[in-house]
């Protein structure tokens, strides 16, 4: 059952599962038990995809599965019960795909699959019947894994919706090369004969970097899903929405338009716009959901028709005060600028700490800054005020939703940053220290909630 995440004034903090320990578990628990206490009744994560090896949640190798390094050791459930013949025959449509995939990955030294021999490459019935025999232990292990996930991520859920904390999911845009969908999914991607994309994603030169940035991922064929009913993003969608209240989609602007590079190009430089039917995705989603419980990311620069299909489908776009302070005072992430209809951030995974982002301003941001907030000219403010200022700010937005990232409310620099775009490595690692979220501090965030409106 879905609660609402945007029927009032709420606030929320966003954090990663994997910088908790236990996550799915007693870890996840005792935060949810926190943020009650603190007046916050949403809790934003990041996607729970199994990943490659630098972790990034954005890079996941199944849509459908979860990652078990979330998994509470501790609390696994028992497979000798009728829970998990229940769960096998409700993931029936991608288990056993993934299960396989898994497997072969792990059995062939983390190879990517458009390098496994060709029958078992392009699925030849009788290879894959050979090798799930083969490999039969290793796919029962995975599903066990999925399982634990599953009915660890269930007891998570009752126990948020116990202490009225919604969550909000979020969901990357596309997927990794080497992953179960573009594999079991291959003619939805495009692909050549042998699984190797033709065309990859990005996004297109502007004033942060001149040769734009090339992800790498593999392109969906717009064409053959929309012919197919576009039953792979709306199974992608529903099966996210399944595990969480509201659902942010990242990069939302390609539902409108993506940006194409072509396979093996040096940077993004070379790609073009092609257009994307969102809005018939859309209204599908419509007619599967109706009220549509999803965020749109829509940062950087965003063109009519991006605005427009949100617009249409009633779905929140987002606001970062750390964005706010370059250009004039109509700047739309300015809290001034706001209407009800986005989600209000300090900074997002992606962005430095605050206090981080604050101590590299110079220049007349740093003048804007200060004198937005009333910081005290001529002296560094003590380092607390600073996100203590933005985080006041974010709270007092007219946005139906307000989200802090839990380092800004511990008032950390830039060592419990969590991405640095445009880097491979070094991210997605900082974990919670102990003994941070205490009882003060609950208190605290619990007035501040209250102050604004959104306790």
């Amino acid at each position: 059952m879905r609660l609402s995440v945007f029927d009032r004034r709420r606030a929320g903090v966003l954090l990663h599962l994997g910088s908790l320990d236990a996550s799915l578990g007693r870890g996840g628990r005792a935060f949810i038990d926190w943020l009650a206490e603190a007046g916050y009744s949403v809790w934003q994560i990041l996607p729970v995809g199994p990943t490659g090896a630098d972790g990034s949640p954005y890079w996941v190798r199944s849509d459908c599965a979860g990652r078990y390094a979330f998994v509470d050791r501790q609390e696994l459930p028992d497979t000798r019960s009728p829970e998990y013949d229940a769960f096998l025959a409700a993931s029936g449509h991608w288990l056993s795909d993934y299960a396989l995939f898994e497997s072969l990955s792990a059995a062939r030294n983390w190879e990517p699959w458009w390098q496994w021999p060709a029958d078992i490459r392009d699925r030849d019935p009788a290879a894959l019947a050979r090798v799930s025999q083969d490999l039969a232990a290793e796919i029962q292990r995975v599903k066990s894994e999925q399982f634990a996930f599953a009915m660890q991520w269930r007891r998570l859920r009752e126990h948020a919706q116990s202490r009225g904390v919604r969550l909000l999911g979020d969901l990357p845009f596309y997927v990794a090369p080497d992953s179960a969908e573009t594999w079991v999914h291959r003619s939805m991607f495009q692909l050549d004969s042998q699984g190797r994309p033709t065309a990859v994603a990005g996004v297109p030169p502007d004033y942060f970097s001149a040769d734009g940035q090339l992800w790498g991922n593999p392109l969906y064929d717009w064409q053959k899903i929309e012919a197919d009913g576009f039953a792979l993003w709306r199974n992608r969608v529903v099966q996210q929405l399944d595990r969480v209240d509201a659902l942010r989609i990242d990069h939302f602007r390609a539902l409108a338009a993506h940006w194409a590079v072509p396979a093996g190009a040096p940077n993004a430089r070379g790609g073009e716009w092609r257009p994307t039917p969102g809005e018939k995705l859309m209204r599908l989603l419509q007619k599967d959901l109706g009220d549509i419980p999803i965020v749109a990311e829509d940062l950087g620069v965003i063109t009519e028709d991006v605005e427009a299909l949100r617009k249409q489908f009633k779905m929140p776009g987002m606001k970062v005060l750390q964005f706010a302070f370059g250009g004039t005072g109509d700047n739309p992430h300015l809290p001034h600028m706001h209407d009800r209809d986005c989600v209000v951030y300090t900074g997002t995974h992606d962005n430095d700490t605050t206090l981080g982002w604050y101590s590299t301003l110079d220049g007349e941001s740093l003048r804007r800054v200060d004198y937005f907030f009333r910081l005290t000219e001529g002296l560094r403010p003590t380092p607390g005020a600073i996100p203590d200022a933005l985080i006041r700010a974010t709270l007092g937005s007219v946005a139906q939703l307000a989200v802090i990232p839990l380092q800004d409310l511990l008032r950390l620099g830039s060592e419990a940053r969590m991405n640095t775009p445009g880097t491979a490595v070094g991210n997605w690692s900082w974990k919670l220290p102990p003994g941070l979220l205490t009882p003060e501090l609950a208190r605290e965030c619990h007035l501040l909630n209250k102050v604004y409106g959104r306790a």
